[in-house]
């Protein structure tokens, strides 16, 4: 058995590395065959280290492209379990979502020990977890309340849970060196507490409650061992430290008080641990789900106090230890100064612990994750079936519009949000509410929807708002109604005409019909000013619409084909046989040049459109379709001929125009592989894209703005919730136009974001 383990490592000093060395050789003792061990090795930023031959490829924290290779690295090398230790912190990228991309890379099955189980997670931390969770062949927690906080927020199945507790060393096997202990604990009652030193560690509370102690036993020495936590450091330096020595000194406790500034092996930790009269782990937060450091002192049979986090309350239960409450100073010395002054009540605490202890021995703990691994090995893994992977309106989220009404007042839609909630300092803008009104109109068109008859007047007020005397759109309105430009954009004036050209083609009385085509002929005098492909292909899209309604109507025609000559200039003099694009850059919502030669060409029949449209549809397939999942380009740089295609920042309104742009492709070819990439990239927005997160917030019923170098962009605007919700009702749309035999399989798989949000 081959076992990669993916953690940070020896000699890199934390946590996390010290339990991933002890749980490698309790897995490899008293067994006849040890498994064959490699470590993927975490790097914190900035940091190297120099590590032991069993580390065979290692991850620098915040480089995204090192965990792809490690996925390849992994593949490669005849892996047949991985290991995970999952810590937030120590992966890459926003809350730790860098190891997603390679958890779904690797082929091998994996086990997966959480060192941390939030009860009120962020948004992103429910969503990693979620998805490690479902994609684990097995979930480690070393508590119960861990298991049932897995079970009540996560959705894990309890039958996918394993409790296996931190592990401890055998310490009967350890021996103390005379040099480890330095000379100032001789003669003192000692009090300990170590561990990587940070604010909500509490130091302060027992260094507060001392001076009760000292009155009683003045011969009390507290030593607080361990190094400040690289993180803490590099931001705050040693603020905490010396926030602690102020205060040791205002009490003129500098006799009572010894920092050991260092990490303390195996060795050093039992030889403090058995010279001490109690051990103190004060934490200020109930919200710690383990802790190795209140483990190992039950298990070498220390006398312990702490504060009543949850896993002191489970570990510490059946009097193996005693608790205070959080900050009380005054509790914590009358229990201290109680147990000092009764020697038989400390032997007792300190027997009860052992004896406790020494079923946490790491040889027990690495025989129960064996034992795991093998399961797993000899258990088959489900097969993960995609069907035919079209469009099923039974594996999507339902249609809420509850963030659209939130985000919408008796102006217009709002232009951006913070978080869920709206930004009304940004205004409003044209391009949104001509969205808006185009999405309200497929959502009435789909169920009669309840929001139309309030929303849509509004949104073609503003549009009507926002015109000038000559026919031409403003883009920007303040809060306060005053606008904020006097000519828009043609980006703007383009998507302006297209939510016209679909509202005078689907509008759902004549008033609105009347309405939309006044406004839409008293700018088709500003087409001819047009200079940018994405303006004119924005405003052909909306002219198909119109003609669509309108088939007879030769000037608009005539305003179609005068707009489409200059994409058919740029094609023949910019594509070459190796870069089949109407520019020599590529740069954003770049499936909308395509979709306009497909609305037109469906209009007027010509199949040199139709054959340019599908053309550089598949072009722009093949840079952003690779990968298995939809990866638009990115707005972070652009993607020159000859260059590469950037990664980032991946915005929502790329992926509703694919979806578009494969619908219509459909519509003229009757070929169902475009419905099958259309549903692909739908599937951006719910999980199935390059950090393998959901875009799409399910408690907000918005979207995530898009997904930028470190994580998500967790601000909902418009832009990205409209995008999101077109797409959705496209998708729908072409649900009810399969017949019914051609119903995709049930058992397409999704994202977990998706699969637990359909109810």
């Amino acid at each position: 058995m081959k076992i990669a383990y993916i953690a940070s490592y020896y000699p890199r000093e934390c946590g996390i590395a010290t339990f991933t060395e002890h749980l490698i050789r309790a897995m490899g003792c008293n067994v006849a065959e040890a498994p064959e061990v490699s470590v993927i090795a975490m790097d914190d930023e900035g940091q190297s280290y120099d590590y032991p031959p069993e580390v065979t490829c290692r991850i620098r924290q915040q480089h995204l492209q090192d965990y792809l290779a490690a996925a390849d690295h992994i593949n490669n090398s005849d892996v047949d379990l991985v290991v995970l230790q999952h810590e937030f912190g120590i992966f890459g990228g926003e809350s730790g979502v860098f190891i997603l991309p390679l958890l779904h890379r690797i082929k091998a099955p994996f086990i997966v020990t959480f060192h941390t189980v939030l009860k009120q997670p962020s948004f992103l931390q429910k969503s990693i977890v979620k998805e490690i969770s479902r994609q684990a062949s097995r979930v480690v927690v070393m508590s119960r309340l861990a298991i049932r906080f897995l079970e009540e927020t996560y959705e894990v199945p309890e039958d996918k849970v394993s409790l296996i507790p931190h592990g401890v060393p055998d310490f009967s096997r350890l021996s103390i060196a005379a040099d480890v202990l330095p000379d100032a604990l001789a003669g003192r009652k000692v009090l300990f507490t170590f561990g990587l030193l940070s604010k909500n560690k509490g130091i302060e509370t027992v260094i507060r409650a001392l001076p009760q102690v000292i009155e009683r036993h003045p011969d009390v020495l507290y030593v607080v061992a361990g190094k400040t936590h690289p993180a803490v450091l590099r931001h705050c330096g040693e603020e905490y430290r010396d926030s602690l020595a102020q205060i040791i000194a205002s009490l003129g406790l500098e006799d009572h008080v010894l920092f050991v500034d260092k990490f303390l092996t195996e060795n050093d930790l039992f030889a403090y641990l058995r010279n001490s009269h109690l051990y103190i782990t004060p934490y200020l937060s109930e919200a710690q789900i383990t802790s190795g450091t209140l483990t190992y002192a039950i298990g070498a049979g220390a006398a312990v106090l702490s504060t009543p986090y949850w896993y002191a309350q489970e570990l510490l239960e059946d009097g193996r230890g005693k608790l205070f409450g959080f900050a009380q100073t005054d509790e914590l010395a009358g229990i201290i100064n109680g147990l000092l002054d009764d020697p038989t009540s400390l032997a007792a605490l300190k027997a009860r612990a052992l004896e406790y202890g020494q079923g946490l021995q790491w040889s027990n703990m690495g025989a129960r994750y064996l034992q795991l691994a093998r399961k797993v090995l000899n258990t088959p893994r489900p097969a993960s079936v995609n069907g035919r992977s079209l469009p099923d309106a039974s594996l999507l989220p339902p249609l809420n519009l509850t963030h659209i009404r939130r985000m919408t007042d008796d102006t217009g839609i709002v232009q951006h949000a913070k978080y869920g909630i709206p930004n009304l300092k940004e205004g409003y803008c044209l391009d949104d509410n001509s969205r808006a009104l185009m999405m309200m109109l497929m959502a009435h068109q789909y169920r009669k929807s309840k929001e139309a008859p309030d929303l849509l007047p509004i949104y073609l007020s503003f549009i009507h708002y926002m015109q000038t005397p000559d026919g031409n759109f403003r883009n920007f309105l303040s809060f306060s109604r005053q606008y904020l430009d006097e000519v828009g954009s043609e980006d703007s004036f383009g998507r302006t005409i297209w939510a016209l050209g679909y509202l005078i083609r689907f509008a759902p009385n004549n008033s609105y019909r009347e309405f939309a085509t006044e406004l839409f002929h008293r700018a088709t005098q500003h087409f001819s000013a047009l200079e940018h492909l994405r303006g004119r292909a924005n405003a052909v899209i909306g002219l198909s619409h119109y003609l669509k309604a309108h088939p007879s109507d030769e000037g608009v025609h005539a305003l179609m084909d005068a707009l489409l000559q200059p994409l058919l200039d740029a094609w023949d003099h910019n594509a070459t046989p190796e870069w089949r694009w109407f520019e020599k850059t590529m740069t954003y919502d770049n499936g909308i040049l395509p979709l306009a030669l497909l609305h037109a060409a469906e209009i007027s029949g010509s199949e040199r459109l139709r054959a340019l449209g599908l053309e550089s549809l598949q072009f722009l397939e093949s840079l952003t379709m690779g990968q298995g999942y939809f990866t638009p380009v990115g707005n972070d740089g652009w993607h020159c001929e000859g260059g590469a295609c950037p990664l980032f920042d991946q915005q929502a309104i790329e992926t509703m125009a694919m979806v578009l742009l494969y619908q219509q492709a459909f519509a003229l070819t009757n070929d169902k592989q475009y419905l099958q990439k259309m549903y692909t990239c739908y599937k951006w927005f719910l999980g199935e894209n390059v950090l393998h997160v959901s875009i799409y917030d399910h408690e907000t019923h918005g979207c995530c703005d898009g997904i930028s170098p470190y994580g998500l962009n967790r601000n909902q605007g418009a832009e990205s919730t409209l995008a999101y919700f077109i797409s959705h009702l496209t998708v729908l749309k072409s649900c009810e136009a399969l017949p019914r035999q051609e119903s995709p399989v049930k058992t397409t798989i999704l994202t977990t974001s998706v699969i637990s949000k359909i109810s």
